[in-house]
């Protein structure tokens, strides 16, 4: 039988995951092994390195490059306000003064005989990095993270925006193929992750924002919609730091999607959970996808669950991720052993799969994404 390995994204109600919370730079890790930690809990912090400002000083106090030292009233490694006058000279034999003044609070960092320049370091900004979901430490990087392993349900979306929150699932969605509209959104959903269903509006986004939701989450949402809500374009880098103050989370794709029926029921069992989400999204090299974490969650009752790496064979629920059948969901029906050529004249393996509407396509099987469970 013709087998092949597509990853996926993960739809499950029992997971194990294990989150690497990494500083940027060297730093202090706070928590130890075996700790138990919340969302909420600083796990490492650091001071990232201020802006440095350049002063040319030779020239504001006319002197030769070689002479700004002699000049300084303070020196490399001092601490200085924004308005202390740095550097002071004297010209028309002491009857006109300049000054050079410190534009902005920091350290001087460097006094230059050769140019004539003064560097000035901003004060560090600090940094401290939080365990995102609730769990334990299993691993200590020191100086620079931990490994924090939490079980629970554990849904990745296709396509989201936004930074990480952690706050109860709050679902409205009336069905997977209705949109999530202004209407949805009330005062109880403030401070919360509300669920929609195949599209979130740009009125919900709106109203959202005005009441304080921290995340949306639906199968698809319009792309002018998203453009009008970030205020530019999207490129291809990575999401996940826009300055937004609620994250969208897709689990579909662009357009009105309706939300596959088995994330959209999990996410009905979750109402009420407290969970952790973010936007993050890397389509290209070392992908990333959204995601919504319920630390804690078990299921109701056991259940015998495909594992992907059984690949891709008849049955196996999948998601076709590229025009003209972009986000449509559907089951894999014959896996042909033989090469065929695609529109791009490029000789491929393929695969028949059945959409939900009931019509049986062709597609190359590097278009689809096993949904995982």
């Amino acid at each position: 039988m013709a087998h092949a390995y597509t990853p996926g994204l993960r739809v499950t109600d029992q997971a194990v995951l294990r989150k690497e919370r990494r500083l940027p730079i060297l730093g202090e890790v706070l928590v130890g092994l075996g700790d138990t930690v919340k969302p909420y809990t600083v796990v490492a912090r650091t001071n990232l390195p201020g802006e440095p400002q350049t002063l040319n000083a030779a020239s504001v106090l006319s002197l030769l490059p070689n002479e700004v030292r002699g000049a300084m009233k303070f020196k490399e490694g001092d601490t200085v306000s924004k308005g202390d006058v740095l550097g002071v000279s004297s010209t028309l034999f002491g009857l006109l003064k300049k000054r050079l003044i410190a534009p902005v609070d920091g350290t001087i960092e460097r006094i230059s005989d050769v140019s004539g320049q003064v560097t000035l370091r901003e004060p560090p900004t600090p940094l401290e990095i939080t365990a995102y979901v609730n769990g334990r430490v299993v691993e200590v990087m020191p100086k620079e993270g931990v490994v924090i392993e939490t079980e629970g349900a554990y849904i990745q979306g296709i396509f989201g925006v936004g930074g990480e929150k952690y706050g109860g699932i709050r679902f409205r969605a009336k069905a997977p193929d209705q949109p999530l509209r202004a209407s949805d959104i009330d005062s109880g959903c403030a401070g919360g992750i509300v669920v929609g269903g195949s599209l979130i509006t740009g009125e919900a986004i709106a109203k959202a924002v005005k009441v304080g939701v921290l995340a949306l989450v639906a199968g698809g949402i319009i792309d002018t919609d998203l453009v009008q809500y970030l205020g530019h374009d999207i490129g291809v880098a990575i999401t996940g730091h826009e300055d937004i103050p609620t994250t969208l989370i897709l689990t579909e794709g662009f357009g009105p999607m309706r939300m596959a029926d088995r994330t959209f029921e999990l996410l009905k069992s979750l109402d009420g959970w407290e969970a952790s989400v973010t936007g993050a999204t890397q389509i290209r090299a070392g992908v990333m996808r959204p995601e919504i974490i319920v630390s804690g969650y078990k299921a109701p009752e056991k259940r015998e669950q495909r594992a992907a790496s059984e690949g891709l064979v008849p049955g196996t629920p999948i998601r076709l991720i590229r025009e003209p059948y972009f986000g449509r969901l559907g089951t894999v029906v014959e896996l042909p052993p033989e090469l065929e050529v695609i529109e791009t004249e490029a000789r491929v393996r393929i695969l028949k799969a059945k959409l939900e509407d009931g019509r049986v396509v062709t597609v190359p099987r590097a278009n689809v994404e096993i949904i995982e469970s």
